[in-house]
């Protein structure tokens, strides 16, 4: 299978299955002398562990982050940082009732077709247990950031039909609310609405923001490695994402150029921006502003409601689908979607390190 790498000088790559011993990420690019603990990757890891609440699968799953490479004494060495989690908590039986159908809104029919053969436990690859990989890079792609000034915030701005007004962002309630939304009223009203979903049989999507600030300008590429292109990527390669916009987005199309512009203005020797619509990426690259970015996350393919769909002769039927599933992916789906944000910020900010002849002079002869 191709696929499981991403990145150029920061790469990672995610490996294992749902239902399988272990999953895990090799990460290789990590400069050395990053300071890096177990501890430092687990904060993030059980940010989307499951059984955390009411609207996450009940799936018990300690995701322990154990270090296998790359750190020595509490700091990256250069070599590759290879982590792993296992699986503890595998039923695999709930899946042996539909081993035969293919899931309506699961890569099952897909997975069939490319390859002639699926891991029916859970999805295998296919699963959203593989974002662990990509939450574990992110944690060290995120202590790379921070080093440099910068800081990635993702949340919940809407599940469902509630969707908290910009003017009411409070970030500071954002890890006291279940559903890691920044305004505590409209979580309750959004787990109103959850369990309504519930009641029914149901499942629901929302949308992820995320904010990213300390950004320098002029990271990224003019043509085809634009930042904003790279980060559309990174964030709809995960499974559950139907949507990506920047800044305003779609909003875009039905404004004017007047009014979607962003005046620029120069206090104290610094370039600024009066406004943000362009969500801090300019022509590909970072303008230096506040990078804004929003994902739109379906509803949970599972369900416990009957659905049509075929066998794999291609008889029609019928299947209902029981077991351990999250009625909203959202909330869990934060730090995955922060995480590759971070990976893909870290990797253009090593590779921006050859635009310019002064870098390299800087680099190398600079204490000579």
């Amino acid at each position: 299978m191709a696929g499981s790498t991403y990145g150029t000088l920061f790469k990672i790559t995610t490996w294992g299955e749902s239902h399988g011993p272990a999953v895990g990420v090799v990460i290789d690019g990590c400069p050395a002398g990053l300071p890096l603990t177990n501890t430092d990757i687990q904060e993030f890891l059980d940010r989307r562990r499951p059984g955390q609440s009411r609207y996450t699968t009940a799936r018990q799953e300690s995701d322990e982050a154990e270090i296998l490479s790359g750190v020595f004494e509490g700091k990256t060495t250069g070599t590759p940082v290879s982590i792993l989690i296992r699986n503890q908590d595998q039923r695999s039986r709930d899946y042996g009732k539909i081993k035969d159908c293919y899931r309506p809104g699961h890569a099952d029919y897909t997975f069939d077709c490319k390859y002639g053969f699926r891991d029916h436990r859970g999805g295998g690859r296919s699963s959203g247990r593989e974002t662990i990989g990509r939450v574990a890079a992110g944690a060290v792609a995120s202590r790379l950031l921070a080093g440099l000034g910068i800081q990635v915030t993702a949340y919940t701005s809407a599940i469902g039909t509630i969707t908290v007004p910009r003017s009411e962002y409070n970030y500071e309630c954002i890890r006291e609310n279940a559903l890691y939304m920044p305004n505590n009223d409209y979580a309750f009203k959004a787990s109103a609405y959850l369990e309504q979903c519930i009641k029914n049989l149901d499942s629901s999507g929302g949308v992820i923001e995320c904010a990213v600030t300390g950004m320098p300008a002029g990271i990224g590429e003019p043509v085809f490695d634009k930042l904003d292109a790279g980060l559309a990527k990174a964030v709809m390669s995960v499974g559950a994402v139907k949507g990506v916009e920047i800044g305003d987005g779609f909003r875009a199309a039905a404004a004017n150029g007047s009014t979607n512009n962003d005046a620029f203005r120069s206090s104290d020797g610094h370039i600024t921006k009066k406004t943000n619509h362009s969500g801090g990426v300019l022509g590909g690259m970072s303008d230096g502003s506040t990078i804004l970015l929003r994902a739109a996350i379906k509803p949970t393919p599972s369900i416990a409601q009957p659905q049509k769909t075929v066998d794999c002769t291609g008889a029609n039927t019928e299947i209902t689908i029981t077991g351990r599933h999250d009625p909203v992916i959202v909330p869990r789906a934060v730090v995955v979607i922060e995480s590759m944000v971070a990976v893909t910020l870290a990797d253009l900010l090593m590779t921006n390190m050859s635009a310019k002849m002064e870098s390299l002079e800087k680099f190398y002869l600079g204490e000579l």
